[in-house]
């Protein structure tokens, strides 16, 4: 099995038809045949057995203010692996590649919001900052809100160092 990356742009609608199978399955959350939970990402990681498609990352590139200062980073969401295909290492490779590929951008920080054991062994780190962004619920923009427990895990890319006091303004929704 190989990965396949995909830009945003490129995403035939049979395969975002069945990532947004895969993720209602993965999560038990209807997502409405949506290939993404909040927002589109600028790159897919796919990973298939024949034409399935049996994991899957996003990769969103933005900007973010960490106190003060105005900084590129990357995202990772919407991470899912086939129920009849869980461990197995698919989202382990989707990972190592999606890390290989935001190292070769401009990005400071990859950042995600989760707590696995497979973050943490591949260089992410958790941290404990509170992080504005705006809700969305339904795919609707909601209110501006401040969450103190956000499972925020961060991987410096560069020499710039995570300031763990100050608050992160996501200058949007999460991902």
């Amino acid at each position: 099995m190989k990965i396949e990356r995909i830009e945003e742009m490129r995403l035939s609608k049979r395969d975002d038809k069945a990532i947004g199978s895969l993720l209602d399955g993965s999560f038990g959350v209807d997502y409405g045949t949506r290939s993404f939970f909040q927002q589109r990402h600028h790159i897919r990681l796919l990973m298939r057995q024949k034409a399935a498609v049996i994991g899957h990352m996003g990769i969103t590139i933005r900007a973010i203010r960490m106190g003060g200062k105005l900084l590129t980073i990357a995202g990772l969401g919407d991470v899912a692996t086939d129920i009849s295909y869980r461990g197995q290492g698919i989202a382990t490779q989707l990972l190592h590649h999606a890390i290989k590929e935001v190292k070769s951008s401009q990005c400071a920080f990859f950042l995600l919001f989760g707590n696995r054991p497979l973050y943490a062994a591949s260089g992410f780190k958790s941290v404990p900052n509170k992080v504005r962004c705006t809700s969305l619920i339904g795919v609707k923009t909601g209110e501006v809100i401040e969450l103190s427990d956000s499972e925020l895990m961060v991987m410096p890319l560069g020499s710039i160092l995570w300031d763990e006091a100050t608050v992160i303004d996501l200058v949007g929704h999460a991902f």
